[in-house]
């Protein structure tokens, strides 16, 4: 493997990804491709460069700007639309066209350089009917999955990927989901290895905190300059539970499904936290009040917002199974070493 391509490669997973894969292949050549429509995405540039990869502005949206880059051993598709709000103001052309049409795209570009490719999708793939049906249990500070429950795929320990897909998903979700399907015909079709990873929350430092770029940077943040706050949903409680991985913890994987491509080339994979890196949002208050120590006033309102859901963990005994590997920081440790990033940053997070 002599060069690798990483769209979306000046956001948060896709150039900390980059640096990793740099890190790890020392004779490889990374270029990342991005748009830089994305505010803070061009405060990873210099970042990049000083890790001697290389920079090209270009979107997945038009495949000449591809394949402009020439042939490339491997591709790493983060680029996406990644907010779940995305197109519920009535307008989902680019949340469509980016996550599906912009995955085709790489997925052409594949298929006439022979390369092999990761895509990087969503937990959001997952029925949001049924997950709202689903047994839950209230705790004094988050919702619990029951472990009886009606649905294949669900169990106290979280989804697992044969959890329906059927339905409403948010067209996020729906988005990641088409671009699978259409990479699974891909990887029928041709001699390429096309790995996939359903990712729930990913954390850590050079997340920016803002609203629709992790809810941990930007629930620290908040604590941080004394803004005030919502529980949103849910009747104001604050119970809601996701579970969350570090991007360290993420790029060991990536890195090891690279070395390896034909132990994950035919199945599809959740890839998260799970249960012990999983928390509430009455919860992770209590974690930013502890690694801050600052406290704020945080409201309560009942209306649901768009697509949300009680409960999310993923269930990660298929990679597991497939790799060895699991996570090896909680989300004790993501907080604080999102903090510690935060506090170093303030000019840049401010911006």
């Amino acid at each position: 493997m002599k060069r690798v391509l990483v769209t979306g490669g000046a956001g948060f997973v896709g150039s900390n990804l980059a640096i990793g894969i740099k890190e790890n292949f020392k004779d490889v050549e990374v270029i990342v491709l991005d748009n830089l429509l994305r505010r803070g995405s061009e405060l990873n540039l210099s970042r990049l460069s000083k890790y001697g990869i290389e920079f090209k502005h270009g979107d997945v949206r038009i495949f000449n700007d591809l394949d402009s880059i020439g042939k490339a051993d491997f591709l790493i598709e983060c680029s996406a639309e990644p907010s779940v709000l995305a197109g519920s103001d009535g307008n989902p052309n680019y949340v469509v066209q980016t996550n599906l049409s912009g995955a085709i795209n790489c997925a052409e570009y594949c298929r006439k350089y022979n390369a092999g490719m990761l895509f990087l999708s969503t937990s959001r793939v997952y029925s949001i009917k049924e997950l709202c049906d689903a047994n839950i249990e209230e705790a004094k500070t988050r919702f619990e999955l029951s472990d009886s429950q009606k649905y294949s795929g669900i169990s106290s320990q979280g989804i697992n990927e044969d959890f329906s897909t059927k339905g409403f998903k948010s067209f996020y979700g729906a988005s990641k989901f088409a671009a699978e399907v259409m990479l699974e015909e891909y990887r029928e079709m041709f001699d390429w290895p096309i790995i996939i990873n359903r990712c729930g929350l990913i954390a850590g430092p050079w997340q920016f905190g803002k609203a629709d770029q992790g809810i941990i940077s930007f629930w620290l943040q908040a604590h941080m300059s004394g803004r005030n706050l919502k529980y949103i949903g849910f009747e104001g409680s604050g119970k809601q539970v996701r579970d969350v991985i570090h991007i360290n913890d993420l790029i060991r994987l990536v890195v090891l499904q690279m070395k390896k491509p034909e132990l994950f080339q035919n199945e599809i994979f959740n890839v998260g936290g799970g249960r012990e890196s999983s928390f509430s949002l009455l919860e992770l208050t209590a974690f930013c009040q502890d690694v801050s120590g600052c406290k704020i006033d945080i409201s309560a309102e009942s209306k649901m917002r768009y697509a949300d859901i009680p409960v999310y963990l993923s269930d990660t005994k298929r990679i597991c199974a497939q790799s060895k590997w699991k996570i090896e920081l909680n989300i004790e440790d993501v907080v604080q070493d999102v903090y510690n990033w935060l506090q170093d940053n303030k000019d840049v997070c401010s911006l």
